[in-house]
Order: C-alpha cells, then sequence, then structure tokens
C-alpha cells in the first residue's frame, strides 16, 4: 500500500511521508471538516489535512496542527476549535459515520451513485461517474 501511495503521489507531483504512527486520530479533523464544509472552506481543509498527514508527516490529532491548517486558510483557529467539541458537531460527525456504514463505505474516497453502486479508490473516480451517466 505504501509503495503504491508513493507511486500515485509521484505520479500526481504531490509530496509523501508514510505518517508515523499510522493510523492517526482523525476525530477532531473529521469534526472540523463538517464545520468547513457547511461553509465555503471545508474542501481546502480536507486538502490541508491530507498534505500535513501524508505530505508532511505532522500529527492531525493535535490542535496546533489542525490550527495551523485553519491559519493557512485565513480562519481564526479558536473558535472553529471550540465548535468542534460542542455536542452539535459530535451528534452530527456520528449521523453521518452511521450512514456512511449503512451504505457500506468503509475506506476513502468511496463514491456512491444515486442508484446506490459504491466504487471505492480514486482510481474508481472515471468508473463511478460513467456508472451514474448511464446508470447501468
Amino acid at each position: 500500500m505504501w509503495r503504491d501511495l508513493e507511486r500515485i503521489c509521484f505520479d500526481l507531483d504531490l509530496p509523501f511521508r508514510q505518517p508515523d504512527p499510522f493510523p492517526q486520530n482523525s476525530l477532531l479533523a473529521a469534526r472540523v471538516a463538517l464545520i468547513g464544509l457547511s461553509g465555503s472552506w471545508g474542501e481546502e481543509f480536507c486538502r490541508g489535512v491530507f498534505r500535513a498527514e501524508f505530505g508532511e508527516g505532522r500529527q492531525i490529532d493535535d490542535p496546533t496542527v489542525i490550527g495551523d491548517i485553519l491559519s493557512q486558510l485565513h480562519i481564526e483557529s479558536a473558535p472553529v476549535l471550540e465548535a468542534a467539541r460542542a455536542e452539535t458537531i459530535k451528534a452530527a460527525l456520528r449521523a453521518q459515520t452511521g450512514e456512511a456504514k449503512q451504505l457500506g463505505i468503509f475506506g476513502a474516497p468511496s463514491f456512491t451513485t444515486a442508484d446506490g453502486e459504491l466504487f471505492w479508490g480514486s482510481d474508481r473516480l472515471e468508473r463511478a461517474i460513467a456508472w451514474a451517466k448511464n446508470r447501468r
């Protein structure tokens, strides 16, 4: 898996560094992403988290690292980190996780088409789009 990720990143001209430790606790990052995805900065935040963990080898369970990513996006980190601790965000993430489990999503990235077909892995994106267009 690690060698495959190295090749993919090389082909895409992306930095890659195997995280240590792996896996890392991504709960804080997921909660912050959920907040950001309800706004305009969520997708860029998610890319920042992946870059921090897999490109720079940083610890994404560290609030300082998450704060740094937010700062790079010109987002004030303190209120966002506080909001990430709110019960409403915790409950929303649990609900989304439950829905993903119910849909059979078990990894990232996963794509589910409108008719319920599940495609897993970045190499399946084109196939998922083709399936969705043709509804086969």
